[in-house]
């Protein structure tokens, strides 16, 4: 933990490197006390600097040795201030020699090297390799790495690094070494190695060019009949990434590495993925539907980053989202592309809206708002953010939605050309799209520049004797921390426009015809803060459908009627849209139950839920025309968090009163349709995570939900039943939720028996621990109880986010309760967190960072919590630039 006084990094102050890093040699005698790391490196003076100093880091490590050029240097020849040390009048060219030690048994932190169940693992991103040996260790700094590993045989049979396996024998003493090298350049962040007792499934896969690669899934022993959908998605994701962009695996062999101890979902360090086992074992008895779909994205996210952010990475971590923000826009469509049809890859669009507005936007309208590029920060690791990674996406997909598919990709390649084996920034991308299609897209700079999401204000008229049909369009942008006043953005709005039967019209903008081939969606660019466009020839009044696919992560406002939401819901073209007239539908009905919870006091009394709005959910529901996953989707509410996100002051009982009603008045209104839907959705026979089965699936366990929200014995009984005969651990889990959150008295006995079933499966544990602190029912009690569970640790992160993290932040019940135990709570736990653990701890943190929105009563609170945590003397940084900016704002 650092103790040291926070500093803000600016990006304004970026300055190059001192002295770059050609080779690297590592030597590691590992020992969970006491590793000793032998580094030797290669480095020369940076020309591009005018400083004459080496600047190295090194974190939380004893300093052993350190010589330059053969000559032992003393405490005089160097300077140590917190984690810099620097060597000045250092000769143009030099070899350092640096010896450290190391202790993984006590790095808690799971950054570095680490010890997990006995063996060892490393996590180097952001800044983790400074924990390991003193080093330049920023990403613009790229050499090439030759790793010697020695180990205990017997306790550590299997020796990985990066790259490709030169040299392995036996040494004296039982031990044993591996000797490994990486053929390219990269940062210290990408480096890695795993020493451990584990088991690998092996393919040899031909590449596109003839080669052959050795593919490897390791884990630990007793998980290999779990790894056999990673190793198939990570196939899919090489040939994936070969046929739509030319990119080829570039190693002689690729592992994954699956780890219980991991503070993010995966790493890709190059050739040697590391990753969180929640996103590498599977199978259809402890996996649900969602694990295997987020199974398939993270591999395909780790592998894609072998080029967009390895073969080509960041300069500095301000432009962290030139690799993320690309790579998670590379994983959504290999995502959709696996699935094959227009609807599953609307489904996953919805998805990612789905996630841009639960999560993103209130980012983007609270204290810890920053651009996609970020022009500061105290922690890095604060800065993992959907703002960086999904929000970046957005950004990344805008292009392809200006310069169409084949213009994309023809910047893809100007960029790759240019810059491999290169640190460069999101200007550098950017100018490779504009300079690869001719385009000036100086001010699409601002979506990288500016924070907060977009307003998009819309007006239309249409003139029946002209035959023409006006849209005017009005952008803004709120206020964000440090950014009072915003330019306009470009932003491209994808429109169409319904006749009275549905279809969708020819559209002529401003004189010129939009679409070829019969399509009919326009892709305006608003670029202007006021800007209308004129389209003519419209023989009839319109219902428009704007923002298409969700053509820009901005929020619309325009002011539909009830009758044309439905006409969209009912008829739109565009899946997104269709769905998205569904929301509208269903927010305003809830936004005004919840005010009329709130105004009684928090009573359900006299509620009504319209005929409208039920009849247009009805009509969804059973068309058997539309494919069973857009159904889930269109019928799913949105979430409580979302209604909050509407709403200026928060009272989170009110809105979960309100939204409950509207669930069970569903529930029992559409009980007939509810039940056909349910038996018509079954999937029998063997399990598999194919898109149509998922979808089915989906639909009967939403279906299931409703008809337990108002539950009777016959909804409780299909429940239990389904339960009981489960399969699958999709339909196991969906029926005890049902269960639980129906308070069905067999509830305790079916969480005991699901226990007691998986006690010995760690990621379904974690299930167990998450629907219970999910549930309404669950208070600060019982999560205490939980907590003194025997399959309970704080240390574990899956462990800590699966009762604490949920309970904070997706239990709004319990957690805002109206004494304020909740915030009491949450400030133990980020305390305790933040002594262990300062990355989960500042990620839990987060879940009061909107505090002032909240009744008074609730504010006084939380404003206590926040002080009591930002009060503590000892706190890392992760933890308190978020307090601290929580309190700021």
């Amino acid at each position: 933990m650092r103790t040291d006084t926070p500093q803000t990094i600016y990006r304004k102050d970026y300055t190059a490197p001192s002295y770059l890093v050609d080779t690297v040699e590592l030597g590691f005698d590992l020992d969970p006390a006491r590793t000793v790391v032998a580094n030797r490196m290669t480095v020369r003076r940076n020309p591009a600097s005018a400083q004459r100093e080496i600047e190295l880091y090194g974190e939380d490590i004893e300093l052993v040795t350190l010589r330059l050029n053969g000559r032992t240097l003393g405490e005089g020849d160097y300077v140590i201030e917190g984690t810099l040390l620097r060597i000045p009048n250092a000769p143009e060219e030099a070899t350092l020699e640096i010896e450290t030690i190391c202790v993984p048994e006590s790095n808690t932190t799971l950054s570095g090297l680490y010890t997990s169940n006995g063996s060892f693992y490393t996590q180097c991103e952001a800044e983790g390799f400074r924990r390991i040996t003193y080093f330049p260790d920023r990403p613009d700094v790229m050499a090439r790495f030759t790793v010697m590993l020695r180990a205990d045989k017997d306790k550590y049979p299997v020796l990985l690094s990066n790259g490709n396996l030169i040299e392995e024998g036996d040494l004296d003493n039982g031990r044993h070494y591996a000797l490994w090298e990486d053929p390219f350049k990269k940062p210290s962040y990408l480096f890695a190695l795993v020493a451990a007792r584990l088991v690998c499934q092996e393919e040899n896969f031909e590449l596109a060019d003839g080669r052959t690669a050795l593919l490897q899934v390791w884990v630990e022993e007793g998980n290999l009949d779990k790894t056999d959908y990673a190793m198939q998605s990570l196939k899919h994701s090489i040939r994936w990434d070969e046929e739509r962009w030319n990119l080829e695996l570039d190693l002689d062999r690729f592992m994954i590495v699956a780890v219980g101890d991991f503070n993010m979902g995966a790493m890709e360090n190059k050739g040697l993925n590391i990753f969180n086992t929640k996103f590498v074992l599977a199978n259809p008895r402890v996996a649900t539907d969602v694990d295997f779909q987020g199974i398939e994205a993270v591999v395909g996210h780790e592998y894609f980053h072998n080029w967009t952010g390895n073969r080509v990475t960041c300069r500095d971590w301000f432009q962290l989202s030139l690799k993320e923000g690309l790579t998670v826009f590379r994983d959504q469509e290999f995502s959709a592309d696996m699935i094959g049809t227009n609807t599953g890859r609307a489904v996953t669009r919805i998805d990612q809206v789905r996630t841009l507005r639960q999560a993103q936007f209130p980012e983007d309208a609270g204290p810890m708002a920053h651009p996609v590029r970020p022009d500061s920060f105290v922690e890095i690791n604060n800065f993992y953010t959907v703002t960086v990674y999904e929000k970046g996406a957005e950004v990344v997909r805008m292009y392809q939605t200006l310069l169409g598919r084949d213009g994309f990709r023809k910047g893809m390649d100007l960029y790759f050309q240019r810059h491999d084996e290169q640190a460069v920034t999101c200007d550098d991308f950017r100018l490779a799209m504009a300079d690869a299609n001719g385009r000036d897209l100086t001010q699409f700079e601002r979506w990288y520049s500016q924070a907060g999401t977009p307003v998009v204000q819309a007006e239309t008229r249409w003139d029946e004797q002209a035959q023409t049909y006006t849209l005017r369009l009005v952008q803004s942008c709120p206020p964000t921390p440090g950014q009072a006043e915003k330019l306009p953005f470009h932003i491209p709005v994808a429109i169409g426009l319904l006749g009275r039967d549905g279809r969708d019209l020819p559209l002529t903008v401003d004189g010129k015809v939009h679409g070829k081939d019969g399509a009919t969606t326009a892709v305006l660019e608003l670029t202007e803060a006021d800007q209308t466009f004129v389209f003519t020839g419209v023989t009839e009044q319109p219902t428009p459908s704007i923002l298409r696919d969700f053509s820009a992560p901005v929020i619309l406002k325009h002011g539909y009627s009830d009758a044309e939401l439905v006409h969209l819901f009912s008829h739109d073209s565009d899946p997104v849209n269709r769905w998205e007239a569904g929301q509208r539908l269903a927010m305003s009905r809830l936004l005004k139950l919840a005010g009329q919870v709130a105004a009684a006091g928090n009573v359900v009394d006299r509620l009504d839920l319209d005929d409208t709005f039920v009849d247009a959910m009805r009509k969804i529901l059973v068309d058997d025309t539309l494919d069973p996953s857009f159904r889930e989707q269109a019928l799913l509410l949105p979430t409580e968090s979302m209604i909050a996100d509407q709403l200026d002051v928060v009272d989170p009982l009110a809105i979960h009163l309100a939204r409950q009603f509207v669930r069970a008045d569903i529930g029992a209104r559409l009980r007939t349709e509810l039940l056909a839907q349910y038996d018509a959705n079954q999937t029998p026979g063997e399990y598999s995570p194919d898109a149509e089965s998922i979808g089915k699936r989906a639909l009967k366990n939403l279906a299931l939900a409703y008809l337990n929200a108002a539950p009777d014995e016959a909804s409780l009984a299909l429940a239990q039943k389904q339960f009981d005969g489960a399969t699958n651990m999709t339909d196991r889990v969906a029926a005890l939720s049902a269960l639980v959150h129906a308070r069905a008295p067999a509830a305790a006995d079916a969480l005991q028996r699901f226990y007691d079933e998986f006690q010995g499966e760690a990621l379904v544990v974690d299930k167990w621990f998450a629907m219970q602190a999910a549930a309404p029912t669950t208070d600060v009690a019982r999560v205490r109880e939980l907590m003194t569970h025997k399959a309970f640790t704080l240390r574990n992160p899956n462990r800590a986010r699966s009762l604490v993290s949920t309970f904070c932040a997706g239990n709004a019940v319990g957690f805002h309760a109206p004494d304020g135990s909740g915030y009491g709570f949450w400030a133990e736990q980020v305390i305790a967190l933040d002594a262990l653990n300062p990355q989960v701890a500042s990620r839990l943190a987060r879940a009061m960072d909107r505090w002032r929105r909240y009744t008074p009563d609730l504010q006084a609170h939380m404003k206590r919590a926040l002080q009591q945590v930002a009060g503590q003397a000892k706190l890392s940084n992760d933890v308190r630039e978020v307090v601290s900016k929580a309190l700021a704002n």
